[in-house]
């Protein structure tokens, strides 16, 4: 099974037991992320947007005050470049 359908399309958190696009990895929750505050499905449902939230997500204050979300991007930069 593929770790991105547990990860967050913007800040990279990862939760082995959650599947922020459904376990088909094509049916959004439409859930908002505890770290980022995306909306699973609406704010992160093409490459445009997931570029747009991510670079307001790196000069957010929460995410430069904590170094562990550098590594959860660091995780799945490539996948959505």
């Amino acid at each position: 099974m593929s770790l991105i359908l547990h990860t967050c399309r913007i800040c990279g958190f990862y939760d082995e037991e959650y599947y922020p696009w459904g376990e088909d990895g094509e049916s959004p929750t439409y859930d908002i992320c505890d770290y980022c505050g995306v909306e699973f499905g609406y704010e992160d449902c093409n490459l445009n947007s997931i570029r747009s939230y991510r670079k307001t997500w790196m000069h957010s204050v929460k995410y430069l005050s904590e170094p562990r979300f550098k590594t959860w991007l660091i995780n799945i930069d490539d996948k959505y470049k």
